[in-house]
């Protein structure tokens, strides 16, 4: 996840100070929270949900998009990161100006 953010930044030109929210998906707090602490995020930047919905698959940045959205914590102009990985070999990172 790691990897595919930094990839995805790299691209964009843009370095993690630039995020003003990461949605990654929610299939395990603790590498959430592992990740959040290796790229040095603080903790408000984080959206998680998993502790109540359990993992939701697919549906998993939608509902923390709309989460964050309903809550105020997602507001237009803001800069999201995405991560999301599934079963097997896949993943991917997007860049989101909101």
């Amino acid at each position: 996840m790691i990897g595919s953010l930094m990839l995805v930044m790299q691209s964009q030109k843009i370095t993690l100070n630039d995020i003003d929210l990461f949605l990654f998906h929610q299939a395990n707090l603790r590498i959430n929270q592992y990740i959040q602490q290796h790229i040095g995020a603080p903790e408000e930047k984080f959206v998680n949900n998993i502790q109540r919905y359990g993992n939701t698959t697919a549906a998993t940045i939608p509902g923390l998009m709309h989460e964050a959205v309903s809550d105020g914590r997602l507001k237009r102009g803001m800069k999201v990161a995405t991560v999301a990985f599934g079963s097997g070999f896949t993943w991917g990172a997007s860049i989101i100006d909101w």
